[in-house]
C-alpha cells in the first residue's frame, strides 16, 4: 500500500519540471492527480503515460476561474481534494529594479504569487467542508535569501512564505496543514534553458547545477517530489507554517563553512 493511497490532488505546474516529479511520484504512492498545466501537449503527454490516475487540465493559474475548475476536476473524477500543490511557476521579469516595467512586474507576480493565492483560498473553501487537508506551496531558496534570483521573482517567493504561514493559523483547527517546500535550483527544462541555454540540454545543465552544489550533485524533480509526499501524507500530520528548504545545506555551508572548515 503506497504512502499516499486513497488520496487525491491537484498539482499546478504539474505537466514539467518539479511538478511532474511530484506527480509521477504521487501516482507511484496510490494517489491520483489533475494536472495543472498551461502546457497542454506536456500535460497531455504525461496523462496518457499515467493512465486513470490522473486528469489532465489546461489551467491558467493567474485566472480564479481556472483554479477552481481545476479543484472542482479533481473532486468530481476523484471525491475529494486531499492536497493542493501550488507549484506553477517561471522565472519572470529580470534586471535592474530601474529597468523594470511595471506590466512585467505584475505579470510575474501574477504567476509566482497571486495563483498561490488564489489555490490557497479556494482549495481550504473545499478542504474546511471535508474537515481535513494539506495545502503545499513551492516557494524557492530565494524566498528565504537575498540575492539568489531576480528581484521580482525573489519578492514573489518570499510572499508565499509569507501567505502559507499566515494561513496555516487560520488553517489549523479545520485539520488542515499549510507547509512551503523552498528548492534551490533544482535540474529542468527552466534551468536548463537558464544555465545551458537550452531546456532540452538537461545533461548539460545537470553538470553545471551540480558544480555548484555540496557533494558534486544537484537535485532532481524526485528530489522535491520526496518532500511533498511527507508533507501530503499522514506521515506529516504534524507539519504546519513550516518552511522546508531543499538545497544540500548549499547557501548555508558554502561560503560561510569555507571559513571554519577549509577545504584541503
Amino acid at each position: 500500500m503506497g504512502r499516499m493511497e486513497g488520496k487525491s490532488a491537484v498539482v499546478t505546474g504539474g505537466a514539467r519540471g518539479i511538478g511532474e516529479g511530484i506527480v509521477r511520484r504521487y501516482v507511484a504512492e496510490g494517489a491520483r492527480c489533475v494536472i495543472a498545466d498551461i502546457d497542454v501537449e506536456a500535460g497531455e503527454r504525461l496523462a496518457a503515460e499515467l493512465g486513470d490516475a490522473v486528469v489532465f487540465l489546461r489551467t491558467d493559474v493567474t485566472s480564479e476561474e481556472d483554479v477552481v475548475a481545476a479543484i472542482e476536476a479533481c473532486q468530481n473524477s476523484f471525491g475529494s481534494l486531499d492536497v493542493m500543490i501550488n507549484n506553477a511557476g517561471v522565472v519572470g521579469v529580470q534586471g535592474p529594479i530601474a529597468d523594470t516595467p511595471l506590466d512585467q512586474y505584475e505579470r510575474t507576480m501574477a504567476i509566482l504569487l497571486t495563483s498561490v493565492f488564489l489555490g490557497t483560498k479556494h482549495a481550504m473553501a473545499v478542504m474546511k467542508q471535508q474537515g481535513h487537508g494539506a495545502i503545499i506551496n513551492t516557494s524557492s531558496t530565494a524566498g528565504v535569501q537575498g540575492g539568489l534570483g531576480p528581484h521580482v521573482y525573489s519578492t514573489a517567493k518570499h510572499g508565499v512564505i509569507g501567505l502559507s504561514k499566515s494561513v496555516a493559523v487560520e488553517a489549523a483547527p479545520h485539520g488542515i496543514r499549510v507547509n512551503v517546500i523552498c528548492p534551490g535550483a533544482t535540474l529542468s527544462s527552466l534551468t536548463a534553458g537558464l544555465v545551458a541555454g537550452d531546456k532540452d540540454a538537461l545533461d548539460a545543465a545537470y553538470e553545471r547545477l551540480s558544480s555548484k552544489y555540496p557533494g558534486g550533485k544537484a537535485p532532481r524533480p524526485e528530489d522535491m517530489a520526496n518532500a511533498a509526499v511527507w508533507l501530503g501524507s499522514d506521515e506529516g500530520r504534524f507539519m504546519n507554517g513550516a518552511v522546508i528548504v531543499m538545497d544540500a545545506g548549499k547557501e548555508v555551508l558554502s561560503d560561510r563553512a569555507a571559513k571554519f572548515y577549509p577545504v584541503d
